[in-house]
């Protein structure tokens, strides 16, 4: 798909990937409507890619509604939905209070699926256009302490395979980007710093430019860095193995 002139929907666009989302396709000829709760942020971001800013609380049904009429009439149509929002949570899930789970499960997946659902007739009517849900590699492997946080992105890859078979021959495409440890906001929001040493986290940017060529290439699936997905297709064909060396190497 052809990024320039494009109308481009960014979710939590007002850090991190989202935000390097943004700012790229902007940079790419494509006019932006960048999504977020941070109204400093959001402006930042909306001055960089001279587009249009939205803000919304994408846990709440109604807004996400909203949102997604809103960005249908800022430009008159949206060609390209970037499902990148996203919560997170460290901690055992015994202990975990349920709203907060609850709260996951609205922003990481019912979000993306609302918004998607309210955006994809007019591509298909057009066929043109293309969803891109950002996921996680622990929603391919599975994370101990984040264990709502895994299950919300492995639905979304679901989602996201099962669109795939349903939009073939539409014109319209969807994809998958799996990111690994990115060096954001994101795990301090969680609650919890990383204090991993391997692997060391990689900035935003990558993961936007894996991004964009989801969009511009069509490709179903896309891991960054690319070396993620030897753990995913380990995980996939020799689950007790993997299981194994999970357990002993964290």
């Amino acid at each position: 798909m052809q990024l320039k002139g494009a109308v481009c929907l960014v979710t939590g666009a007002t850090s991190g990937i989202g935000r390097a989302t943004a700012v790229q396709l902007a940079h790419a000829g494509a006019q932006v409507i960048s999504l977020g709760r941070d109204p400093p942020g959001l402006e930042e971001v909306v001055a960089h890619t001279s587009g249009v800013g939205l803000r919304a609380d994408l846990a709440d049904p109604a807004e996400v509604d909203r949102a997604a009429e809103e960005a249908r009439e800022a430009f008159g149509r949206v060609d390209v939905l970037v499902n990148n929002a996203g919560e997170g949570f460290a901690g055992s899930f015994a202990e975990m209070n349920p709203e907060r789970a609850e709260r996951l499960v609205r922003v990481n997946l019912m979000a993306p699926v609302r918004l998607t659902r309210a955006l994809l007739p007019g591509m298909i009517e057009r066929r043109s256009g293309h969803v891109v849900n950002v996921a996680s590699m622990a929603g391919h492997v599975g994370l101990g302490g984040e264990a709502v946080y895994s299950a919300t992105k492995a639905a979304l890859i679901a989602f996201t395979d099962s669109l795939y078979y349903e939009l073939a021959g539409t014109g319209v495409g969807v994809s998958v980007v799996s990111p690994g440890v990115v060096d954001t906001p994101f795990f301090e929001r969680r609650g919890k710093p990383y204090d991993r040493s391997y692997p060391r986290p990689i900035p935003a940017e990558p993961v936007a430019e894996g991004i964009l060529r989801a969009i511009r290439t069509g490709k179903t699936q896309v891991f960054v860095p690319g070396w993620g997905s030897f753990p995913a297709r380990l995980r996939g064909g020799l689950p007790g193995l993997y299981r194994s060396l999970a357990r002993r190497f964290g």
